[in-house]
């Protein structure tokens, strides 16, 4: 039975639904930034609104009941609409919108996402910012979890129904090599590169990322096997140990252009095979935000023109037309 006294909450609800993600209570106040005991007691609460047991704690991981199951579809719904309204009334008076959560992918920390802060902190005087950056798949989690209203990200299931994307940028994958290895005074064909490349090794992208599997499928669709000694998951790491001599990788203008202090002792040129290419969108719920993602695409666009594109291409002109604001 119900007890009167407690009430059905937002917050509770977007308490159980966190819980029912991570699998824990743990991990929904690392998420969500509360105690644990909080949000035990929110769940309790929740749950004696309800008169019904949600969550069965004694399991490992945490199961729902079957009251859980058959609440868990409506308070998915309840949030949704919450955040539907939140975004239909912030589109009356921009202005007023409280709070919005962004990911973006590490590519863009540095520059990119500062500056698209200050633009839209000056207009959006009453709002708080939060800021997660992080891997695609990450990030792309936490969107489907609620933990983020927006995300930038590179190359997710567009297919995804609960989804909505806005493209931003092409990035090309290109060659990173020891300067002079590969001097494009050299010539020769695309094979002939390649043959100069495989005498060092071979330093791949972790597969636990995104863009290392993208790189690994390519070359897998080419029947292109190449040998390699290292796998790193830090555009740091492998940019230094290209700088030293210790092999070439396979990277992109944005991964180069964060290794900025190693950039002199790096050559770069298109790969010498078919070309391929990542794509960066921006995400969020479908419908949860209203105008409000479209409206931050269009922010971003001539951000990423301005600060990505144009130094890329002014650098290495044979980018033209393949590094691209869409």
């Amino acid at each position: 039975m119900s007890d009167p006294r407690a009430r059905l909450t937002l917050w509770g609800i977007e308490i159980f639904l966190a819980v029912v993600d991570e699998g824990s209570i743990s991990g929904a106040a690392r998420r969500l930034g509360a105690g644990i005991s909080t949000i035990s007691q929110q769940i309790t609460n929740l749950e004696s609104a309800l008169g019904a047991r949600l969550i069965d704690r004694a399991a490992r991981p945490l199961a729902l009941t079957g009251a859980g199951g058959l609440f868990l579809r409506r308070a998915r719904t309840i949030l949704d609409e919450a955040e539907r309204a939140r975004a239909e009334l912030a589109q009356l008076d921009i202005s007023n919108l409280a709070q919005l959560r962004l990911g973006v992918i590490e590519d863009f920390d540095a520059d990119v996402t500062p500056r698209l802060l200050s633009e839209m902190s000056a207009e959006l005087r009453q709002c708080h910012f939060v800021l997660e950056t992080g891997a695609s798949y990450h990030l792309a989690a936490m969107l489907e979890g609620r933990a983020l209203d927006v995300i930038v990200a590179a190359d997710l299931d567009l297919s995804a129904d609960w989804m909505e994307a806005h493209p931003l940028l092409r990035d090309p994958f290109m060659v990173a090599a020891p300067r002079g290895l590969t001097d494009p005074a050299q010539g020769g064909s695309g094979a002939e590169l390649l043959a100069r490349l495989m005498k060092l090794p071979f330093i791949r992208y972790s597969a636990r990322q995104m863009m290392g599997r993208q790189i690994e499928a390519h070359l897998g669709r080419l029947s292109l096997s190449i040998p390699h000694r290292f796998e790193l998951d830090s555009y740091h790491a492998i940019m230094a140990m290209v700088a030293s001599g210790a092999g070439w990788t396979i990277t992109t203008p944005l991964g180069h252009m964060r290794a900025q202090r190693f950039r002199d002792e790096v050559a770069v040129m298109p790969l010498p095979f078919e070309p391929l290419a990542r794509r960066i969108s921006l995400f969020a719920r479908r419908g949860a935000m209203g105008d409000m993602p479209a409206d931050i695409a269009g922010r971003l666009r001539p951000l990423l023109q301005d600060m990505v594109v144009a130094p890329c291409i002014g650098e290495m002109p044979w980018l033209q037309g393949a590094l691209e604001v869409l």
